[in-house]
């Protein structure tokens, strides 16, 4: 009995001693950057509580409220004290004041200025929405560890419409979904409200995104009738406070498929009677609908060329029917046909660039970010700046199609920041990607940025814990492009994950280097669309035959025994011509060409001699080694920020990591050994052998084919 007693008691000695060793803080992930853990540094801690110690209002308005609500909420969790909300400032004591001003200068109409003014800290905007944008940013501030005794920040968005594209479709399934199913529950709406979508409402506010796009662009024409249509109202209502607008993806055949016509033509009289009725129907119902995306003759989608009319056609006859109510048509340019002896590459180009000017004005042109489709690595579309007259809008994917689904670790702020950096020339020199997409060059007004949504039901919201910071990143960017990936990676993880000084950095330089080492274990020297057919998951460079020509491997890399790359210059497609000189010249010479993008614009022999002092082939083994050997040192330094991360976050994705490195090394072997076979080179002696055949790697993606 004394010996059981003994071994019970030693048994909770160890329990409790591990519990002290390693404390577990029980964060799964739900909370986002909306965490508000409390503050450890006492300096700090005493600095807020005395500079906010109420919040005085200035308006009666559900956005205010939840603006009160959020500020109550973060303090409380912060500073661990309540926090007053009051009339009018308090005599003698420091808070918060509202103040809504529909003239302010010097900001726009969702812009703010957080000040200190009398010792109190002031929220001046023109509209609620604004005061509630400034909310979050005072709270970033404190969440980030920042002074708050004299602020001077006055900001407005430089992009208009900041959106999210979900690419969910009404059975709850996602398309590139790798967090679960679809955050909507459509057979509950309208009747039930998801308590998640006022988490999403929050999260979206917090970062500036000011519209979702609720539906697949592959797009159901169901969601064009009155049981979605109510179901779309009930979340516009949820969203409407938070300062985001829904918008529908439509299918351009929906005249026939819900409205009973013959045609869906777009210059017959009934189709275009059918969607002015619809849009009013629409507007009745959700008064701030924001508008239309449609994906139209491309990958089998219906769309105006159907009927040998025009995208100027189609579009444009949705323009007509939304701009009574002040709604937008976005018009996707991924459209391409499929050509064998072509180049994918200038497609969306040669379809829009004719039809430049001739748009209706509340028409936006909504281009991927680069020519193909979502790369690790791509140029920027050619369309960014060719289009003068017609406003263009940014479109990224923070989903991982093509950067390893929800098992590789993969920040997605540099790949941003690498296109909307870029010069397109088109304005003269200084004329980036992101003053193009501002307004800046062109001076439009009608200005976007959307990301393809990461979110699923998965508690965690988008599968890889750390691929939040992808969704956070393209709000911050959307707001101001200015930041650089460091600010918005240290916000990130003081906000997410830790705020000790030591872990912080450690966490950002991993993230801040997780998208170069992708790319080096996957696509190096500007290789792209090597990844298996279809599920668009692992590699299979060997592809040789698919549905379309274009979805094969081998017509992009054309390796074989004179070497590798597509050749894009004036001697091969030409694909360079579609830019402006100034970056033309940048990539046309291949002993010139920046080398991340060498085999984007050429086909170089194996035996070129590179900058780094290995030849091609030697470059190529040389990345896909150190890209995988990377994944190690991704284990080793999250490893040492354990103590400081919680324990459920930080065991998963330790797990990722190492399922990432078992991927890294798929990559690496597939690739090697099929290029080896190509060149007729050998690995070089200093890197150690796959232990596996190429049959055998082959086998592992003929798993993703089974269905």
């Amino acid at each position: 009995m004394i010996l059981n007693r003994l071994k019970c008691l030693c048994i909770l000695a160890l329990f409790f001693a591990q519990m002290i060793a390693a404390p577990v803080f029980a964060d799964d992930g739900y909370k986002l950057w909306l965490k508000y853990d409390p503050i450890k540094d006492t300096k700090l801690k005493s600095e807020y509580a005395v500079q906010l110690s109420f919040i005085a209002l200035t308006a009666d308005h559900p956005t205010i409220a939840i603006a009160v609500r959020e500020l109550q909420t973060g303090l409380n969790g912060m500073l661990g004290k309540s926090v007053a909300e009051v009339k009018k400032a308090v005599s003698g004591s420091k808070g918060i004041i509202f103040r809504i001003n529909a003239s302010e200068a010097g900001i726009s109409e969702e812009g703010f200025k957080l000040q200190t003014e009398n010792g109190n800290t002031v929220i001046t905007a023109r509209t609620e929405k604004g005061v509630l944008y400034g909310v979050f940013e005072l709270l970033r501030k404190v969440q980030t560890g920042q002074s708050i005794k004299n602020l001077s920040v006055v900001t407005s968005p430089k992009i208009n419409l900041r959106l999210l594209n979900h690419w969910d479709n009404n059975n709850g399934t996602i398309e590139r979904g790798y967090a679960g199913m679809s955050l909507w529950k459509w057979y509950e709406l309208p009747e039930r409200i998801d308590p998640r979508y006022i988490e999403y409402a929050r999260a979206n506010a917090s970062i500036g995104i000011n519209g979702t796009m609720v539906n697949n662009v592959n797009a159901s024409a169901r969601f064009l009738t009155e049981e979605y249509l109510g179901k779309v109202k009930a979340m516009a209502d949820v969203f409407r406070p938070y300062g985001i607008k829904v918008y529908l993806s439509v299918n351009f055949a929906s005249p026939r498929l819900i409205g009973k016509l013959k045609t869906a033509d777009p210059l017959d009289e009934d189709v275009r009677k059918f969607w002015k009725d619809k849009a009013k129907e629409i507007y009745a119902l959700i008064p701030d609908f924001g508008g239309f995306l449609v994906k139209a003759n491309s990958e089998g989608e219906p769309g105006p060329m159907d009927y040998k009319r025009t995208h100027v056609d189609g579009a444009n006859m949705l323009a007509e029917a939304v701009k009574p109510y002040n709604g937008i048509v976005m018009w996707r340019s991924f459209v391409y046909a499929a050509d064998p002896n072509g180049d994918r590459f200038k497609a969306a180009y040669n379809e829009f660039k004719p039809f430049d000017g001739q748009f209706a004005d509340n028409v936006i042109i909504q281009v991927k970010n680069g020519p193909i489709d979502f790369m690790p690595r791509e140029p920027i579309s050619p369309l960014f700046g060719a289009m003068k007259k017609t406003p263009v809008s940014m479109e990224f994917q923070l989903t991982q199609e093509y950067l390893g689904w929800a098992t590789h670790w993969v920040f997605e702020a540099p790949l941003f920041k690498e296109c909307l950096e870029t010069d397109t020339y088109a304005g003269g020199e200084g004329s980036t990607v992101a003053k193009v997409i501002d307004g800046s060059v062109y001076k439009n007004k009608l200005t976007s940025m959307v990301g393809v949504a990461n979110t699923g039901s998965d508690r965690n919201w988008t599968g890889h814990p750390m691929a939040q910071a992808n969704w956070y990143s393209l709000g911050r960017l959307a707001w101001d492009h200015n930041l650089s990936s460091e600010q918005i990676a240290d916000e990130w993880v003081k906000m997410s994950l830790t705020r000790n000084p030591q872990s912080v950095e450690i966490v950002k330089n991993i993230m801040l280097r997780s998208r170069e080492i992708y790319v080096d274990y996957t696509s190096p020297l500007g290789l792209h669309h090597l990844m298996g057919e279809g599920h668009h998951f692992g590699p299979e460079p060997w592809l040789v035959k698919a549905p379309r020509p274009d979805w094969t491997a081998i017509y992009y890399h054309k390796a074989d025994s004179t070497g590798i790359g597509f050749n894009r210059t004036a001697t091969g497609s030409d694909a360079l011509g579609q830019y402006e000189p100034g970056l033309r010249n940048k990539y046309a010479d291949p002993d010139k060409c920046p080398m991340p993008y060498l085999m984007w614009f050429h086909h170089v022999s194996w035996d070129k001699a590179l900058p780094t002092g290995r030849n091609v082939w030697e470059e190529i083994v040389h990345k896909y080694y150190t890209g995988a050997d990377e994944v190690l040192w991704m284990q080793k330094e999250w490893k040492k920020a354990e103590k400081d991360i919680d324990g459920e976050i930080y065991d998963n994705v330790a797990a990722r990591l190492k399922t990432q490195y078992k991927e890294a090394l798929w990559w690496r072997d597939s690739a090697v050994l099929y290029f080896k076979q190509q060149s007729k080179k050998e690995i070089p002696a200093q890197y150690p052998k796959p232990q596996r055949t190429i049959e055998e790697v082959k086998k592992i993606v003929d798993v993703y084919h089974v269905r």
